[in-house]
């Protein structure tokens, strides 16, 4: 037996009790056993409190209940009491700021959940509402804890429900470093952002073995629910990486980008790079034909703050990109079409991923910077079956309901419903801005051509003349870049070297907006 298992003999005096202390603490430290420590190891995994000094600042870590024990029985359990009960929570610094954070130690019951493991995690995350401060979890459990029956499970509930109150209040981000199966992985999806990393973590609700009994197919635990399904099937995981290092240090990047709370701004950061600098490789990088790919992610590291961005949802639904970033030190998030993928078109994963980032933007005082090249929505009958109706009503809903700072720039193609769903002025936008390259339109010229002009295509000696007269008739009345402008809806048409400027200058102006929302107790989103 460990000390952890013992009950602590009795000690004579004042000083006695401090060593006794001092023993019990550093066996805490150390965990259960040497063995159990090797058996993470070999796993290519890091220890709960290797994890948590990796993401605080060096020497920050308070622990809350590191002497805290199960109560049950049955099952020999009365029998294994190791102190922290497979949990370790508390409190610490990212770069100065307060962080929360419970990290499940595997080394314990597999990081299992039971009755006293849940009251930890509980109160942590009370802790984190009521101070006002973003809530980390890094989780590497095995799920319910079987020996103690439904009061493991009701431990998630509590859990779920913490997790739904502290929505939009604090920023909540989910560390997937092992497994997370079961009525557990809905705690990582009820919060803001879910990393994993390769190889070591999964999350799924029920495993291989269910999925062969039941369905009578056979795949791996990877391939089931591992970090690169998440990321690029599924849309779980917002960010994969290949060591728990890297994971861990992008984690402390993204809290970087973030407020304390919702009632704080982003924090601001000193830049070097110059507010009125001219983005002369714009002009090159967007080509005036509108047939013609772009890679929209080099437009936006052209515009932000040394280039850097930090993109979320990288590989899911990539015909839109969404990030956070910095114009002259302030936060903003960037929300744009990528032609480079589906030609830039919103579909139903496109609308799903963008209508939550404008609302994770929005829950946290986060300005808006929308980029349009947008020649529609998807058409099929698999769009149109599966719900682009309400999924693109969700991205529509989620901008209509912003009240944070919003500019939207037209770079080139802007048609349809999908131009007004891109933030347009028309829902709501303060300001919007233009290229000369810009087509605002209903749909693009050869579809309207033959819609507007069918007869007299019909009727003529040559169709194939007629049709091209005809679109570029069109084009001239309909599409020219100044007939948006013209008419009040946009606010101006800029150089696309200045959009920069131009950008810092607009969201400076509207730092200090303030909008409210009709009093209710709360809106009824499209699912």
């Amino acid at each position: 037996m460990t000390l952890l298992d013992e009950t602590p003999p009795e000690a004579s005096d004042a000083r006695g009790r401090v060593a006794e202390l001092r023993a019990i603490r550093e066996q805490v430290r150390r965990g259960p056993s040497d063995r159990a420590t090797e058996a993470q190891k070999a796993k290519g995994k890091l220890t709960a409190r290797e994890r948590i000094d990796l993401l605080l600042d060096e020497g920050s870590f308070n622990e809350v209940e590191p002497l805290r024990r199960h109560r049950a029985t049955g099952f020999g359990l009365e029998a294994k009491r190791p102190y922290t009960d497979g949990v370790i929570t508390g409190w610490g610094t990212v770069e100065g700021r307060t962080v929360f954070v419970y990290a499940h130690d595997f080394r314990i019951f597999g990081g299992a959940l039971g009755e006293a493991h849940a009251t930890k995690i509980h109160k942590i995350m009370d802790m984190a509402i009521a101070a006002g401060a973003p809530l980390v979890s890094l989780n590497d459990g095995a799920g319910a804890r079987i020996q103690e029956g439904v009061s493991a499970l009701a431990g998630y509930g509590g859990i779920f429900q913490r997790n739904t109150r502290a929505s939009g209040v604090i920023p909540q981000i989910s560390v997937m470093l092992g497994p997370c199966a079961g009525g557990a992985a809905y705690s990582p999806a009820l919060t803001d952002f879910v990393f994993m990393v390769r190889e070591t973590s999964q999350m799924f609700i029920t495993g291989p073995d269910v999925v062969r009994a039941v369905t009578g197919e056979e795949i791996s635990q990877n391939g089931l629910g591992g970090a690169d399904v998440h990321a690029e099937t599924s849309g779980v995981c917002h960010f994969a990486y290949d060591d728990e290092e890297t994971c861990l240090h992008e984690v402390r990047y993204l809290l970087s980008l973030l407020p304390q709370n919702n009632r704080e701004n982003p924090p601001a950061a000193h830049s070097d790079d110059p507010a009125g600098r001219r983005g002369e490789a714009l002009l090159d990088l967007v080509p005036a034909d509108g047939n013609r790919p772009y890679d929209m992610r080099k437009v936006i590291e052209e515009l932000v703050d040394d280039g850097e961005l930090l993109e979320v949802h990288e590989r899911w639904a990539t015909n839109v990109i969404v990030a956070l970033a910095r114009l002259d030190g302030q936060v903003v998030g960037v929300i744009a079409n990528q032609p480079q993928s589906l030609a830039g078109v919103l579909d139903i994963e496109a609308s799903e991923k963008a209508a939550r980032f404008v609302q994770m933007c929005d829950a946290f005082n986060i300005p808006l910077v929308t980029l349009l090249d947008v020649p529609g929505f998807l058409p099929g009958v698999a769009q149109e079956h599966g719900g682009i109706i309400r999924h693109g009503a969700k991205l529509l809903y989620a901008y209509c309901n912003a009240t944070v700072p919003r500019i939207s720039v037209i770079l080139r193609k802007a048609y349809g419903g999908a131009y007004i769903v891109m933030d347009s002025q028309s829902i709501g936008a303060d300001l919007t801005y233009a290229w000369p390259t810009n087509e605002i339109a209903v749909m693009g010229a050869e579809g309207a051509a033959n819609v507007v002009f069918r007869k007299q295509i019909a009727d003529a000696e040559d169709p194939e003349a007629m049709r091209a007269a005809m679109v570029k008739e069109y084009k001239a009345e309909l599409m020219h870049p100044y007939y948006a402008a013209e008419r009040g809806l946009v606010d101006d048409v800029i150089d696309p070297a200045e959009t920069r400027e131009v950008l810092i200058r607009s969201l400076a102006m509207l730092r200090t907006k303030h909008a409210d929302l009709p009093s209710r107790k709360h809106g009824n989103p499209p699912q």
